[in-house]
């Protein structure tokens, strides 16, 4: 059920890491954030990943168990509809730490493991690979691509391939922020006929776009389409239930596109679904432009992403989600000029923004 799940396209907030201003755990607000995102309509969160900080992991802060725990225990007790909803844990590190991050969300009933590759920096593919196949044997991994500004690797179209032969893969975060890499990603998928593997965009600087492009491969000499399902992204942290309206606009505009091309009979130059692609309105595409332009202000690319996640507990405190931008690094800020950014497209975007709906709940959330 989960693994249909995913590849239906859902959004998956990467959730954040709730603190006091003493920097220790803010148990209410974290639990608060969890609710946000099941009410919001989010299919998923992702817990233990970069928006949560790494440095939960550190020996002297010891809360990557309670931190996953609390999450899994939240959505337990807050989602009662029956519905799915999907729990990836963040795993990092090499094969003896990432085996044991991957066996302690396993015990709390994560369902899938995004699995990190940024601490492999110089080691051949084929030890990623291999050690991608270890950690698929304790539970079913979410592949990762990461782009190289934050720690990431290029990783070509053969790695790709090869990983998409690992039966235990059940679907993939493409985050290169870079198009020819995207591209390249999914082709490997259809190459390989894994047409179960979920695909999510990671690319917070293009998510709209991911989401409406039809991406082709060959396969047998036929032309297979696929579309990038949902997204397992930091700026769906914010502004959630604002991003799960964006994506069910999405596949109805994708679904309408194509039903009304193969009703006029596709020519045989072009698939069903590529030109359906050029039926879906050009207003998606300012929406595409807004959101990026918004996400700019937010992940701080003009610093190299270095305020990243304090722009998104900015967004967060705003709306009394958070009480501060505390991150465990009492040196990890806002980078100058971001709050004034942050301001520009809080007044320039507001259809982006879920202000009126966390209003509405915040007291029952934190409650």
């Amino acid at each position: 059920m989960i693994r249909e799940h995913l590849r239906s396209g859902v959004v998956i907030p990467a959730h954040p890491l709730a603190l006091t201003a003493e920097r220790a755990l803010d148990e209410r607000r974290q639990r608060a954030l969890t609710r946000y995102y099941v009410d919001a309509g989010a299919g998923g969160v992702a817990v233990g990943v970069h928006t949560t900080q790494f440095a939960i992991r550190r020996a002297d802060v010891g809360l990557y168990r309670p931190v996953l725990e609390l999450a899994a225990d939240a959505i337990a007790e807050w989602s009662t509809d029956g519905r799915a909803f999907v729990k990836v844990a963040g795993v990092c590190g090499h094969t003896a730490q990432a085996r044991t991050e991957a066996e302690i969300a396993a015990a709390l009933g994560y369902d899938v493991a995004l699995l990190s590759l940024g601490d492999w920096r110089d080691e051949p593919e084929s030890e990623l690979l291999e050690h991608c196949r270890i950690i698929a044997e304790v539970m079913p991994i979410f592949g990762f691509y990461l782009q190289p500004a934050v720690g990431g690797r290029h990783l070509g179209h053969a790695f790709w391939r090869e990983l998409a032969e690992i039966p235990n893969l059940w679907a993939i975060k493409i985050a290169p922020f870079d198009r020819y890499r995207t591209a390249e990603v999914v082709r490997a998928v259809i190459e390989a006929e894994r047409d179960d593997v979920a695909l999510y965009t990671g690319n917070d600087d293009n998510i709209l776009a991911d989401l409406l492009t039809p991406f082709s491969g060959v396969v047998g000499g036929r032309t297979v389409t696929r579309w990038i399902d949902g997204g397992l992204l930091g700026q769906w942290a914010v502004w959630t239930e604002r991003a799960v309206a964006l994506l069910r606009g999405v596949q109805e505009a994708r679904a309408a596109a194509v039903a009304a091309t193969r009703m006029a009979g596709a020519g045989a130059s072009a698939s069903v679904s590529v030109r359906a692609a050029a039926m879906i309105d050009v207003e998606w595409l300012r929406r595409n432009a807004a959101l990026t332009d918004a996400n700019a202000a937010l992940f701080d690319p003009a610093h190299g992403f270095a305020g990243c996640i304090p722009g998104i507990h900015e967004a967060l405190r705003r709306v009394g989600l958070l009480a501060g931008r505390w991150c465990l690094d009492a040196h990890e800020e806002l980078s100058p000029g971001q709050m004034e950014e942050i301001d520009r497209v809080w007044r320039a975007y507001p259809e982006l923004r879920d202000d009126g709906f966390v209003a509405a709940n915040l007291e029952r959330w934190i409650a």
